[in-house]
C-alpha cells in the first residue's frame, strides 16, 4: 500500500511511497506529479513536468519526428486541440 505524508497544505510538495519502493512526488498547488527511485530523482521529474506545464519546452521539429519514426509529411494540417496549445 503506498504511503503519504500530509498536513492540508495547499502549496509544496508531497511524497508518496509506492509499493513497488518508487516515490511520486505530487506539487499541492497544481496536482501535477512524476515520480523516480528517490525523492531527488521524483523531484526532478516534478520539476521538469511543472517547466512545460507552464510552457517551457521546445516545439518538436521535422527532424525530431524523423528521429522518432515518424513522416512529418503524414500530419493533417486539422487544428490542435485546445489542450496541444
Amino acid at each position: 500500500m503506498a504511503s503519504t505524508a500530509r498536513d492540508d497544505r495547499s502549496e509544496g510538495v508531497e511524497f508518496i511511497r509506492e509499493d513497488d519502493g518508487s516515490i511520486t512526488a505530487r506539487d499541492l498547488e497544481t496536482g501535477i506529479a512524476s515520480f523516480g527511485e528517490t525523492k531527488a530523482k521524483a523531484l526532478e521529474m516534478l520539476a521538469e513536468a511543472l517547466a512545460l506545464h507552464e510552457g517551457g519546452g521546445e516545439p518538436v521539429t521535422d527532424d525530431d519526428l524523423r528521429e522518432w519514426g515518424l513522416d512529418p509529411d503524414a500530419t493533417d494540417d486539422k487544428p490542435l486541440p485546445d489542450f496541444m496549445k
